[in-house]
């Protein structure tokens, strides 16, 4: 297949400063975009700020013939978060691609979580995440056409001990990312979620040291690419990717069990129908909570 390029398109990558932000911005760099690189330039745990990261990735996508600006702005208020989005039509004329990268770690238990850690980790991932997208959604909906890519984490879809602030904010953007493409459908607008697996700043300190190199952020780079490319009409899907690993993840729901709703529905119903009601074999996924709620009222025994 022909090379998949980015010419005349302007990007916006969040937390571009250093890992899977920046093996993303160099990648579309490369392919002809032009790209905002924006990073606080922060710890890992979110304080302090640094302008050096953002920057210096600015000058390795200049030194090799690229186009791109630097941006410093925290994603997590929604004056700054629209000014990050604003340098690119300031800067460039437009806004084709946002991908929501940024983020922070504060991990604890949850009886030793701090309001502060919990409120922090919303604050960056989920209010974050929110802000940039309603602000690159006005200009993309103008143009009918965009393309936005939102990290979520396996610790949202599946659990992780110590990251219940981490996991909730992350849950939170596939849910927010299944909306917004509802929203941005009529517009040519795609919103999809990344759940990558990589040896960032953020994962030096759970991922063993012999790991890291075999989770590099340049292999999740090709499909996040792709889902920001003109070519990609996927949208509302969530895609897992690390160490050359891709694949779909979904929300799937089972076949369930309908007890009549004109008779009482009793405990000792449920545990007996218990093992129909927890399988997943015969399951579905839905594009939409209107259609589950379609499908469940159908299924529904009325007199």
């Amino acid at each position: 297949m022909a090379e998949l390029r980015f010419e005349n398109k302007v990007a916006v990558v969040t937390g571009a400063g250093g890992g899977l932000g920046k093996a993303y911005a160099l990648l579309l760099a490369a392919r002809g975009a032009k790209v905002v690189v924006n990073d606080l330039g922060g710890t890992f745990d979110g304080s302090g700020s640094n302008a050096t990261f953002a920057q210096q990735v600015v000058d390795e996508i200049k030194a090799a013939g690229g186009e791109a600006v630097a941006n410093y702005d925290s994603v997590a208020e929604w004056d700054s978060a629209r000014n990050i989005i604003n340098t690119a039509v300031d800067t460039f004329g437009r806004l084709d691609i946002l991908i929501n990268n940024a983020g922070i770690l504060r991990d604890k238990s949850i009886l030793k979580m701090e309001m502060e850690d919990y409120r922090k980790i919303m604050s960056v991932h989920l209010d974050g995440t929110f802000f940039c997208t309603k602000a690159a959604f006005a200009i993309m909906k103008d143009q009918a056409y965009g393309r936005i890519v939102s990290t979520a984490s396996a610790a949202g879809l599946y659990g992780n001990f110590g990251q219940t602030n981490y996991g909730a904010a992350k849950m939170g953007i596939v849910g927010m990312m299944n909306c917004v493409a509802q929203e941005g459908a009529r517009y040519n607008i795609k919103a999809n979620t990344i759940v990558p697996t990589a040896g960032t700043r953020l994962t030096f300190t759970v991922m063993p040291e012999d790991i890291i190199g075999k989770v590099r952020p340049e292999y999740v780079a090709p499909i996040v690419a792709w889902l920001c490319s003109e070519e990609c009409t996927e949208t509302a899907r969530m895609i897992s990717a690390g160490g050359g690993y891709f694949s779909r993840a979904a929300v799937v729901e089972g076949p369930g069990v309908v007890f009549d709703s004109t008779k009482e529905i009793t405990v000792e119903m449920i545990v007996e129908k218990l093992d129909q009601i927890m399988t997943l074999e015969g399951g579905r996924e839905y594009t939409s909570a209107m259609e589950q709620a379609g499908t469940v009222l159908s299924k529904m025994i009325v007199s």
